[in-house]
């Protein structure tokens, strides 16, 4: 073999391994166009997963909590009791309203027995007032003067207090001992007596006056 022969062996055999190569890497490049492809597809989910559906089961169920939290304020239970009328009259005081209570039954009870209706008027609800007007002008039809002495201060148990609208109402039971002196065509009389009723007082929160109304009357027991 002579030399250019043999060069021409040589090119020819790079010539074949050069082709070789590139072969090898345009299959290679395919295969990574092919995989790339496989995996744009294979990897995008489709549907929900397992994950997807933890998500959608707990977000509604986050979103109803966080509603609900938020509107709180609009859905709690209203204010009953001593707490709803603080919250209208923040200068209600239980001990300050008692001592009002106990001077105004003192107050009541002896005009009562004294048939004084100017005294009783304003402390007394118009129906309240009506049947003590009864019984004060049967006495006087009778004849009858009669006048209490409390053989020591009542005792005053506050009962309870709510709110309805602008109104107040409170009830306090009253235990008390007092001395009754009464006067007719029979003579005198004199009889010492132990009551115990509660008695309900009402105020409008509206209203300029303080001062409270005997509403109602009812019988305890001792």
């Amino acid at each position: 073999m002579v030399w250019g022969d043999y060069i021409s062996f040589v090119i020819r055999d790079l010539s074949g391994v050069a082709l070789q190569v590139l072969e090898l890497v345009i299959l290679a490049v395919l295969a990574a166009v092919v995989l790339f492809q496989l995996y744009a597809v294979l990897g995008r989910r489709v549907g929900r997963g397992p994950g997807d559906l933890q998500r959608a089961q707990t977000a509604p169920a986050a979103l109803e909590t966080s509603q609900r939290i938020a509107g709180a304020p609009d859905e709690a239970a209203p204010l009953t009791g001593l707490a709803a009328v603080k919250a209208r009259d923040p200068a209600f005081d239980v001990g300050h309203f008692l001592q009002g209570a106990r001077q105004a039954y003192q107050m009541i009870v002896t005009a009562f027995a004294k048939g004084d209706r100017a005294v009783l008027k304003p402390l007394l609800s118009p129906q309240v007032m009506e049947g003590f007007e009864a019984e004060i002008s049967r006495r006087e039809s009778e004849g009858v003067s009669e006048s209490v002495d409390f053989i020591q201060p009542p005792r005053a148990d506050f009962e309870g207090v709510d709110l309805f609208g602008d109104i107040v109402k409170a009830s306090v039971r009253f235990l008390a001992e007092f001395r009754s002196r009464s006067t007719g065509p029979q003579g005198e009389a004199v009889d010492d007596k132990r009551t115990a009723e509660v008695w309900t007082f009402e105020r409008n929160l509206k209203s300029r006056d303080p001062n409270w109304t005997l509403i109602h009357v009812d019988a305890a027991e001792a």
